[in-house]
């Protein structure tokens, strides 16, 4: 595995960090600027709009610039946003870094998700972008925890200056470890929009907003399920979110590996097994053990669709990557909203604690509508013969996927490989 992984990774550990651990930290935040909890909520909203933000333009403010001094910058901006954050002297200051905060996020992955396929083999491309996204689920492990610890013995704002730190030595890392990488034959922003003309593109991007919604619908009211329905202390809800972060991390490992073989399926089943985990939960969350096994395992399929989702993107927009990429993590942010928006109305028609998790579940199964879809249309369009191409192989399975030979992002041919047509 490059080493050039690793350092994405740790920057990617370093705002995952900052994003999920906002939510432990509200009372400290509250308490210390004198705003009530749910004020302070506003700052995860803060955040989440910077990611939607930031995303596209960020992206488009880069586009046809060296990946990796995009990559360095995009760090150093995440790393100087916490700075912020950690000395804001009132509660609007703080907001307004955390917009600054989460600017850089969507952009990061993005070119962080091309870079990661770039520096492997064709074959290996989903497990790059997986070894990427790692840094994130290992902040839920361990991020996550240490951070609301250390932020209710030593202060919120102790907490932001140990993701500093994290965040500068991902940069520093980035600057020596990742190599400089070839820029696409064509590049600019009308080269990256012009990604958008393809109609599998918009349906790729489609199974996250609603297909992903349903995760979050479940994520977004986990601790008051965990407490009301299984009967956990409050005490030991940390412990239990850890799991989910430990599901996150395996499901990021298998959905890159089954990614890398049959692109397709993945992403389908995925989404499937997601669907039914959550109809599941709404019995399972009746005792503490079922409970944590499920949890474990809707972090799991929840996570498997990531590295999937990102590759599929990733081929659907081969000859203009980057602000395709970005824009799934806007997609992402969007399933979060609409999750916790539609599981919050299930809540307030008084169906109890265990609605959002069936809410999910239709979201959930949705998305996988949605896949089978855009999957059964990929299979009926003719691949049109071409100069360096070759028809597209009928099979769904195998490297590449869906009757795609891979190729790499910047839309090269890679050796030994064909460019098939693919919209």
């Amino acid at each position: 595995m490059p080493l050039a992984l690793v350092a994405l990774a740790v920057t990617a550990f370093a705002i995952g960090t900052t994003e999920f651990a906002a939510m432990g930290l509200l009372p400290q935040v509250a308490e210390n600027l004198d705003v009530s909890i749910p004020q302070a909520g506003w700052l995860i909203s803060a955040y989440a709009i910077g990611v939607v933000i930031g995303a596209p333009l960020l992206t488009a403010l880069a586009a046809g610039r060296p990946r990796k001094a995009v990559l360095v910058a995009l760090a150093g901006l995440f790393a100087t946003g916490n700075l912020l954050c950690a000395i804001a002297p009132d509660f609007w200051s703080l907001a307004a870094a955390r917009v600054i905060t989460g600017l850089p996020h969507g952009a990061f992955f993005g070119a962080g998700a091309v870079a990661a396929a770039e520096l492997v083999a064709p074959h290996r491309r989903a497990r790059a972008v997986a070894v990427m996204f790692s840094g994130l689920t290992v902040a839920n492990i361990v991020g996550v925890p240490a951070a609301t610890l250390l932020g209710q013995h030593l202060g919120w704002r102790a907490t932001m200056l140990v993701v500093v730190a994290i965040g500068a030595l991902g940069t520093v890392a980035i600057a020596r470890l990742v190599p400089q990488l070839p820029s696409p034959a064509q590049s600019g922003l009308r080269h990256e929009v012009s990604a958008f003309r393809s109609g599998q593109l918009w349906l790729a991007l489609a199974t996250v907003v609603f297909g992903c919604g349903g995760f979050f619908a479940c994520y977004s009211y986990i601790t008051p399920l965990l407490t009301e329905v299984a009967g956990y202390a409050t005490g030991s809800v940390t412990l239990v979110l850890a799991l989910f972060g430990v599901g996150m991390t395996i499901g990021n490992v298998l959905g890159g590996f089954a990614a890398d073989r049959a692109l397709r399926p993945t992403v389908c089943a995925a989404f499937l097994l997601l669907a039914a985990t959550l109809a599941l939960f709404g019995v399972t969350a009746r005792t503490e053990w079922s409970a944590a096994v499920t949890v474990v395992l809707i972090g799991l399929f929840g996570f498997a669709i990531v590295p999937a989702v990102q590759t599929l993107v990733l081929q659907k927009a081969r000859n203009a990557p980057t602000l395709a990429s970005a824009t799934v993590q806007g997609a992402f942010n969007l399933a979060n909203a609409q999750g916790a928006y539609f599981g919050g109305l299930a809540l307030d028609a008084g169906l109890g604690w265990t609605s959002p998790t069936l809410v999910g579940a239709g979201l959930a199964a949705s998305g996988a509508v949605i896949a089978v879809i855009a999957w059964a249309a990929d299979r009926r369009r003719p691949a049109p013969v071409g100069p360096g191409s070759v028809p597209a192989p009928a099979s769904g399975s195998g490297s590449g996927s869906d009757g795609d030979r891979p190729v790499p992002a910047g839309g090269t041919p890679a050796p030994g490989t064909e460019v098939c047509a693919h919209g």
